[in-house]
């Protein structure tokens, strides 16, 4: 299938490089682009892209406030994209609320071409993506300032099996499914059968939404093993 792609970005040579990169992929086909979130909106609910590339940072609306737009879309609009947010620093305060949004992930501007191609199909493929070192900063972040906000959601790990709660941890330290299987010494259909599992016992979207939710219900915590 060809994945239908929106770019949302205010300056214009960035909407132009990124279009021209993933249009001439096989798989992708750049279906429209806008300068600000308002227009990034309305272009997305004419065209039914699969991923929008919102920046984050825009003028008339920035990049969260576009990305709650179209993940929770008022009645009558069921189409919801994939978000990918775009990023110049990996430093940036809005990254816990965009995920909180409903965001699968963010990805750096500088980031290598094949970094941005291979982002878009694992968020196409209803993967969550985030660059490590923004993983980082929204575990610091969020440790720093939310720390009362982690008790409500404690209660959801009880319908958990201990082995889901170790995948749950472990996605929340950032490993992939790779490496979460050979640290649990698992096949690795078998981890994501139990990534499965986990998301929809807790209704989570994604792998973003299950970090999040790690550190809110307390099962990890920053800087510990």
């Amino acid at each position: 299938m060809t994945i239908k792609v929106i770019i949302v970005d205010d300056q214009a040579m960035v909407r132009a490089g990124f279009a021209a990169l993933l249009a001439a992929q096989t798989d992708i086909d750049v279906v429209g682009d806008a300068p600000d979130g308002r227009q990034g909106v309305e272009v997305s609910r004419r065209t039914h892209p699969d991923v929008v590339l919102m920046d984050v940072r825009m003028p008339e609306m920035d990049g969260l406030e576009a990305a709650r737009r179209l993940l929770d879309p008022p009645p009558g609009v069921t189409h919801r994209p994939k978000v990918l947010m775009l990023t110049t620093f990996d430093v940036d305060d809005y990254v816990y609320e965009a995920l909180r949004a409903g965001a699968s992930g963010f990805l750096l501007k500088d980031a290598p071409p094949a970094d941005l191609i291979s982002a878009v199909r694992v968020v196409a493929a209803g993967e969550a993506l985030l660059a490590p070192s923004v993983t980082r900063r929204l575990i610091a972040d969020f440790a720093r300032q939310r720390p009362a906000a982690r008790r409500g959601p404690s209660l959801r790990l009880n319908g958990l099996t201990p082995r889901e709660t170790e995948v749950l941890e472990l996605i929340a330290r950032g490993l992939s499914n790779q490496e979460i299987a050979g640290s649990l010494v698992l096949a690795e259909q078998t981890v994501k059968t139990h990534i499965g599992r986990v998301l929809a016992k807790l209704g989570l979207r994604d792998r973003a939404q299950a970090v999040i939710f790690a550190y809110e219900s307390g099962l990890v915590s920053p800087g510990g093993r």
